[in-house]
């Protein structure tokens, strides 16, 4: 298991750089571990209160322009609002 502890927006930590390095640190150390999946909750979107929105669009920026040799990441969504959001940014960017 890999943990990341994300920025806390509720708390004042805004810097965008924060949530996606918590994403890119992740999947570095995936790689090195071997890892071929990973699943990620929507990090700080939840108690932490980062806006949902650019929640999603920071996670699927990121994994996206992250290099890495893991084969699948999932992006676990806790509410039927997340998972519309993310399945909707995910198709903008991928129409099939």
């Amino acid at each position: 298991m890999i943990h990341t502890v994300g920025p806390n927006f509720a708390a004042g930590q805004r810097d965008r750089s924060l949530l996606v390095s918590c994403y890119r640190r992740s999947l570095e150390v995936a790689e090195e571990l071997g890892a071929r999946t990973v699943a990620f909750p929507l990090i700080s979107a939840g108690v932490y209160a980062w806006p949902l929105d650019d929640a999603v669009a920071a996670a699927v920026e990121t994994i996206e322009s992250t290099p890495t040799r893991v084969d699948e990441v999932r992006i676990v969504a806790f509410s039927d609002a997340a998972y519309d959001r993310v399945r909707n940014a995910l198709r903008e960017r991928d129409p099939r």
